[in-house]
């Protein structure tokens, strides 16, 4: 597990949110975890995050990040895959969003957010683990990668 709260999920401690993220392009630069929570009208906007926790992407194996909440509720997670670690989004980074919705170049043009009942984390007292699959933009859309092994 990744991030500074690592030991919290491994002790089965909560509420908390375990995001298994999948789907790297490469195992360079970093990974970022960022959770929203109040109301859906605010997620996803930099201003209303609970936590962000960024980590460097491991060389192999799998990755996890460990995201502690407030208190049971509805959460929302995103994920950044800043391939050249720069801190600032560009074209070749990958990025995902909890319950994994479906988004167009569009989408990021209009800066059009998911529906709430897309991405929505139901969160009790324990640890909620979810997956999320990275996407890159490829060809005019933003999609996952090819998948295969150790990625």
């Amino acid at each position: 597990m990744l991030g500074p709260d690592a030991a919290t999920c491994a002790r089965g401690d909560g509420p908390a949110i375990l995001v298994n993220v999948v789907g790297f392009k490469n195992r360079a630069g970093t990974v970022r975890a960022r959770t929203f929570g109040g109301s859906p009208a605010t997620w996803f906007d930099k201003k209303h995050v609970l936590k962000r926790t960024l980590a460097d992407v491991p060389s192999a194996g799998p990755v996890a990040i460990c995201m502690p909440v407030p208190g049971p509720g509805t959460y929302a997670v995103d994920i950044r895959h800043d391939i050249d670690g720069a801190g600032k989004t560009d074209k070749g980074d990958g990025a995902g969003a909890s319950g994994n919705p479906q988004v167009s170049l569009f989408d990021i043009i209009f800066k059009r957010k998911p529906a709430a009942d897309k991405v929505s984390v139901r969160v009790t007292e324990g640890v909620t683990t979810i997956t999320i699959v990275l996407k890159y933009l490829s060809g005019g859309s933003i999609k996952p990668v090819q998948m295969t092994s150790g990625r």
